[in-house]
């Protein structure tokens, strides 16, 4: 049996074990933001860290778990939000939980036929993604945006798909998601 054990510092958003960790710059970005002018203009005065993954390594083997945190900065392109890539699963049939640790953000997710759904991603929330849809989570508040996430180790990642043709929904500064959010955040307060 290997066991592996880590903690998890929400406080300094890292683990203190991890196999692999990935940095995504705005330029990792290049197409994903709808504002081509505005990328252009930030991307010509700065290339900053939009998000950072650590992550565990198992054997991509079925019924084995991977797990980590993603890091997603606050921030903006034109009015649209910094966010994460987004990804299918290679194996279409798996899914994802994530968990968020803290921070307001926003879960995209969309089906291969197009059919998509925006879900609200507060402090506390969990999301179970299904097998066979495609994610994106996005940064609508002031400050960062920590989450772990846990899925297959053998699910993979299908980022090609989503840089060929994108999701249907852009997250805004006038999407009714982020009108929600704050309304909710408002009530709490």
């Amino acid at each position: 049996m290997q066991l592996q054990r880590y903690q998890l510092s929400i406080t300094e958003a890292q683990l203190s074990a991890y196999d692999s960790h990935t940095e995504r710059r705005l330029a990792d970005l290049a197409g994903y933001f709808a504002d081509a002018a505005a990328y252009q203009a930030r991307l010509a005065t700065a290339d900053p860290v939009l998000y950072t993954v650590y992550n565990t390594e198992r054997p991509a083997a079925a019924g084995d778990l991977i797990s980590g945190i993603t890091l997603l900065h606050a921030g903006q392109i034109g009015d649209e939000y910094f966010m994460t890539k987004g990804h299918f699963h290679a194996v279409r049939a798996t899914a994802e939980v994530y968990y968020c640790l803290r921070g307001t953000g926003v879960m995209v997710l969309e089906a291969e036929t197009g059919t998509s759904h925006v879900e609200p991603f507060p402090t506390g929330s969990v999301i179970h993604i299904p097998p066979g849809w495609a994610h994106r989570t996005v940064n609508v508040g002031d400050d960062d945006l920590l989450f772990f996430w846990v899925c297959p180790a053998n699910a993979g990642h299908d980022y090609g798909t989503i840089a060929e043709r994108g999701f249907r929904e852009r997250i805004t500064t006038a999407h009714p998601v982020v009108a929600q959010l704050r309304d909710l955040s408002s009530a709490r307060h």
